[in-house]
């Protein structure tokens, strides 16, 4: 178990940002000005000439005091190109020149022939910030040992200062990670990684005919598989058991642009439990597949079904001409969801035709980390080797690795468009383990450090907030805290009114409403969406591991937690703690411990049984007030994980061995293990309820807590307005129009969610702190 004395909190920091140019309360918008400035010497090599005709196997070497960089070896090569930076940190820098040699590879002996030198004064090197143009590359004449010039060829390169806002940056040697060897070094870069375009591709199926099984005598019973690269669903068993059966069923597929798998189909007969016959197949391109924004009904299509059977008689194939009634159809005009609801960094559909207008942009500054914990060991000792990865929306940042570091520096600042306030932004932090030979093993897993979710809808615009956050893991002996890391965010709203509009706009797209999907259906897709997004990331280079894409995404995250359960069950009653609180005041009030309290009630009471007119007006004038009362009290910095929410300081170690079990258990007993597991199931739904309920509650209470400074804005407007209507109006009209309203014709209804859903909808609730 964790120790009473750790501290979980939130800290507001003061880090020099953009060079001390701008502070909290300014709105200036430049590049990299939410980050410390780090000064860098760049060494450009470009390309050589000239040099000695003998077996010629030049690299170049860059020394910088201690550190030293080496561009790779091009053999009988008399007129190289490399085109290589080197980048080395200034405040490490312990020397005043910089020496470049220039040497032939040679593969007889140990010892690598000098073919020439170069030296250049760090004083004397010029400065390059941006958005100043690159540094012109130039001609230098390489010098033997004596300093004298000869025919020794002639080295192309450039040389400055700059800082991580130059463009050389990201793809550059860094004096960092001088011990990460060269097949390992991309690795260690910063990367942004864009997550393929999803679909949900939906396959209803009709019917088959003339099917031809191999024996006529017993009665089929068929059903139709579908496979989309690894992915593989199946139809239920056909109700007309016959040659020509119908299913109208839909199969669901999450499909990845460009489309490279095609979706392949089979029809299959069930002879026993053991063995299957294939009663036909067809293959599909999705690239010629329809493609449909609204859920309007697409034309069925006849795809001929393949199979051979060998005919011993005559020693030929046979064909047969079944055939598959389907409608296939990408919708473009859901939501691919891949995390989870609460947590999504992105509502948007598919489609960009249904694409909302962006309404500002997000900006985070990566500055450093502090108090890391020693993650593996190297070298007989414990060291950590850390990156960071951010995602929101389809576009995923990952800062450089810092070697070797226990207080990484990254200062890295990255950009995202927004277009719905009710989003969350989440930073990881992770141990990189493919840094040294044979690391790229199987078995070699990035280790997560900790995880910052930041709701944006939290923020108050053109505001910079710098803020230390805990990174908090669990593990199956308790809680850890494993450091902090600083951030500095910004949120700029590009139009204030399409900002509150969007609070008035559905939270999904209108197909989820118009043609929703069932729970189970979500699941299963998202699970889809989560493997297809995981094996995508792994192929890039240099790759996103499948275990960053995995806890990013919140994986797993819905499997039985007795701690989540009670933590969940806690705040609901929690949530629901006003209606207690009114309570007590009330009793209070009727057993008359304070007179005057008493009797100013009694004297209210009547008043409005008197006059009923005042009754709505009342309780919408004292809305505003007490949400102006809260004013001041209002949270003032961005919500994050909360231990003592999530109940991780106070459980019992065997609940949290139960958490970390597999699924499905790896219990030895085998009736334990089926009971086990059934009870994890039907705990966990109930767990999805307890807090869906929780949010809900919380939701009402947050109206007018400031948590989102837009929302109470807009509730206080809109009940100042009411106060004044329902004051000036007979209440009588209103409860009329209400009950007619709510009694209207379904003719006059609609299935997109009203105003006011949309608007609680948005509301945010405490399970941002949730861990």
């Amino acid at each position: 178990m964790s120790e009473p004395d750790i501290d979980f909190s939130l800290k507001e920091t003061s880090p020099n940002l953009g060079g001390g140019r701008v502070s909290g309360s300014e709105k200036l918008t430049s590049s990299f000005d939410l980050v410390e400035q780090l000064h860098f010497l760049y060494v450009k090599m470009v390309r050589a000439k000239g040099l000695p005709p003998s077996p010629c196997n030049p690299f170049v070497e860059v020394k910088v005091g201690n550190y030293e960089g080496t561009t790779k070896s091009l053999e009988n090569n008399p007129a190289p190109e490399w085109n290589q930076v080197f980048a080395f940190a200034k405040d490490r820098i312990q020397a005043v020149t910089v020496e470049i040699t220039v040497r032939n590879k040679e593969s007889s002996t140990n010892v690598d022939k000098v073919v020439g030198k170069l030296r250049f004064d760090i004083p004397d090197i010029p400065s390059r910030i941006p958005p100043d143009s690159p540094l012109a590359p130039q001609w230098y004449s390489l010098e033997d040992e004596n300093g004298s010039k000869g025919e020794r060829g002639e080295l192309m390169l450039a040389i400055w200062m700059g800082t991580q806002a130059d463009e050389a940056f990201p793809d550059a040697w860094h004096s960092d990670a001088a011990s990460v060897n060269g097949e390992s070094i991309a690795n260690t870069r910063s990367k942004v990684y864009i997550s393929p375009r999803l679909w949900y591709l939906r396959i209803n199926i009709i019917q088959a005919q003339d099917l031809v099984p191999m024996n006529n005598k017993r009665i089929p019973q068929v059903y139709v598989k579908a496979m989309l690269g690894n992915m593989a669903l199946r139809s239920r068993f056909s109700p007309d058991k016959s040659l020509n059966p119908t299913w109208n069923e839909d199969l669901m597929f999450v499909a990845a642009e460009s489309f490279d798998d095609p979706l392949m189909l089979s029809v299959v007969d069930k002879l026993s439990d053991n063995k299957e016959e294939v009663l036909g197949s067809c293959s599909i391109h999705l690239s010629k597949v329809e493609k449909r924004l609204m859920p309007i009904p697409i034309e069925a299509n006849w795809y001929n079904l393949e199979q051979s059977v060998q005919d011993n008689r005559n020693n030929k194939e046979v064909r047969f001409a079944s055939r598959l009634h389907l409608r296939v159809c990408l919708d473009g005009g859901y939501h691919v969801l891949d995390e989870s609801i609460y947590y999504s960094s992105d509502f948007r559909a598919t489609s960009k035709f249904l694409w909302p207008p962006a309404i500002g942009v997000l900006e985070l500054g990566i500055l450093n980390a502090s108090g890391l914990l020693p993650m593996k060991s190297k070298n007989g000792r414990g060291t950590t080797d850390a990156y960071c990865v951010a995602k929101y929306g389809p576009k995923w940042v990952r800062t450089r690795t810092i070697v070797n570091s226990f207080a990484p520096k990254w200062n890295e600042q990255y950009t995202w468009d927004v277009y719905d306030p009710y989003t969350v932004i989440t930073i990881g932090v992770f141990d990189n383990c493919h840094l040294q030979k044979g690391s790229n093993a199987v078995d070699s897993q990035d280790r997560r450090i900790g995880k910052v979710r930041i709701r944006l809808s939290t923020l108050n615009t053109d505001r910079i907030y710098t803020l230390s956050y805990p990174l908090i893991v669990l593990e199956p002996n308790g809680v850890k805290k494993t450091g902090e890391i600083q951030l500095s965010v910004r949120f700029t709203c590009s139009s204030t009114w399409n900002l509150l509009q969007s609070y008035t706009q559905p939270l999904f797209p209108q197909m989820h409403y118009l043609l929703p999907l069932s729970v189970y259906q979500i699941e299963s897709l998202r699970h889809q969406a989560t493997h297809t997004l995981s094996s995508r990331l792994r192929r890039a280079e240099p790759p996103l591991q499948s275990e960053v894409v995995e806890y990013m995404l919140d994986v797993g995250s819905n499997v039985w937690s007795l701690r989540r359960g009670r933590a969940n069950l806690e705040r609901l009653l929690a949530a629901f703690n006003l209606l207690v609180e009114a309570w007590k005041w009330f009793d209070q009030i009727r057993k008359w411990k304070n007179p005057i309290s008493t009797m100013a009630v009694h004297f209210l009471y009547s008043m409005l049984i008197l006059f009923p007119d005042m009754i709505l007006p009342l309780v919408f004038l004292m809305c505003v007030v007490h949400g102006a009362s809260q004013y001041r009290k209002r949270p003032r910095h961005p919500p994050h994980m909360d231990t003592k929410l999530s109940l991780v300081e106070s459980v019992q170690s065997d609940d949290f061995d139960e958490e970390f079990d597999t699924f499905p258990t790896s219990k030895n007993v085998k009736v334990l293990k089926k009971r086990y597991d059934r009870l994890r199931s039907i705990a966990g739904r109930m767990m999805t309820i307890i807090g869906d309920l929780a949010t809900q509650a919380e939701r009402l209470n947050s109206m007018l807590s400031w948590r989102d400074p837009r929302a109470t804005s807009l509730f206080m407007a809109f009940c100042l307005i009411a106060c004044i209507a329902f004051y000036l109006v007979p209440w009588r009209l209103f409860a009329l129009g209400f009950g007619f309203f709510g009694m209207r014709h379904p003719r006059f209804r609609i299935s997109i969610p009203s105003m006011p859903q949309n608007f609680f909808k948005r509301l945010p609730a405490r399970t941002d702190s949730m861990i």
